[in-house]
């Protein structure tokens, strides 16, 4: 059963860890009875009990009496009753293995639950994944949450990415200023159309969007193709951020493409990584030559291209294919960055074999952090 955080009471904490199988040498209540009710209505799903199926002597099939308050918990009530039990680290442990392992998709299909959740880049992956599972009256309420998350991801990489490009001699580097000749009112009324106000009948918006006072001169063009396979859901979100951010700077010039089977062009919606996360459609198979392929006919200045392939590298088709259309990139004389992971944790699920053979043949080669794709970025360009 799951690790909890209680007293230094080591027979109530060794009871919390064993369970209910422990409950006649290891009796225990008050606050520890709460504890292991609930830890009980998750992990005895270990066991296929998650029903309260019982024997006629009131033991479940794992030989563990009944009557326990766990088995009548609802979901809301569980969620309730953890909050107020564990500290908030635990909290966000219990929820994520809800939702990983025991595919408790009522905490994202019920709206007053999940407005109790902690947004955080779990239950962000989460909505991501069983988005098709929502009714259209809880969308609206993952759009926020996932937005929320991104936010405070794209600030956080903002200023890191502001600090690597700062004292660089790069072209056009100026932004546009805030004023009103700028001031672009038919983006505004776009982007700001979710924010209709019914008791002021009238948009209030909570950004305002400016053209830029400068045309991009000569820039570098950065062609992003992320893999959106269900492995790569941490780096879709980092590469659909870091897109976002890359397209605010006037040297870059930002193409973004997904890619499955099918691939889908969102270069027109890069400033947008909410919409675009919220696209989506993770799993399925991969064709990454057919991604290289419509990459290459985006090259218009080799030497001026960089081309970001993020992907495990396990090609549905014939590799050999994906290999030639790698060689064709880098022959053109454009820099190909494959990067095997986009994320904050070490990715160690690809295709190591055919990692090595693009480094061979000229590639570079890496999982990297958000801040280290900027700064790679920041020297090729520079």
């Amino acid at each position: 059963m799951g690790a909890a955080s209680v007293s230094d009471n080591t027979p109530g904490r060794w009871r919390l860890i064993l369970g209910d199988f422990a409950e006649d040498s290891l009796p225990i209540g008050g606050e520890e009875r709460g504890m292991d009710d609930a830890l009980s209505f998750l992990y005895r799903r270990e066991y296929g009990q998650e029903h309260g199926v019982r024997d006629a002597g009131g033991r479940d099939a794992g030989g563990r009496r009944g009557g326990r308050e766990a088995s009548r918990l609802t979901i809301p009530a569980w969620i309730s009753k953890i909050r107020s039990l564990f500290p908030k680290k635990t909290v966000e442990i219990l929820q994520r293995e809800a939702l990983n392992k025991y595919r408790l998709t009522e905490l994202l299909t019920d709206p007053e639950i999940l407005k109790t959740m902690e947004p955080n880049m779990d239950l962000q992956k989460n909505i991501l994944t069983f988005r098709h599972l929502m009714p259209e009256n809880v969308k609206a309420l993952a759009y926020k949450i996932v937005e929320q998350v991104v936010r405070e991801i794209q600030k956080k990489l903002e200023n890191q990415v502001r600090r690597t490009f700062t004292g660089k001699k790069l072209p056009n580097s100026s932004t546009s200023y805030k004023v009103h000749r700028n001031f672009d009112i038919k983006r505004t009324i776009r982007k700001n159309l979710k924010n209709y106000s019914n008791e002021h009948k009238t948009i209030v918006p909570d950004r305002l969007y400016f053209n830029q006072n400068i045309k991009r001169y000569n820039p570098w063009h950065v062609i992003i193709l992320v893999d959106e396979s269900g492995s790569m859901l941490d780096s879709v979100i980092y590469a659909s951020v870091m897109a976002g951010i890359f397209s605010k700077l006037p040297f870059l010039s930002i193409k973004l493409v997904v890619f499955d089977t099918s691939l889908v062009d969102l270069s027109e919606h890069a400033e947008d990584p909410v919409g675009i996360l919220m696209k989506v459609q993770l799993g399925g198979g991969t064709d990454i030559h057919g991604a290289l392929e419509y990459g290459k006919k985006l090259i218009a200045a080799p030497h001026k291209t960089i081309i970001v392939l993020v992907s495990d590298l396990y090609e549905g088709g014939d590799p050999r294919r994906m290999l030639r259309s790698c060689s064709d990139i880098i022959e053109s004389g454009a820099r190909l960055l494959v990067l095997t992971a986009l994320d904050y944790s070490a990715n160690s699920a690809y295709d190591k074999q055919g990692a090595k053979t693009l480094a061979s043949m000229g590639a570079d080669v890496a999982a990297l952090t958000p801040d280290e794709l900027a700064e790679w970025i920041g020297k090729v360009i520079s």
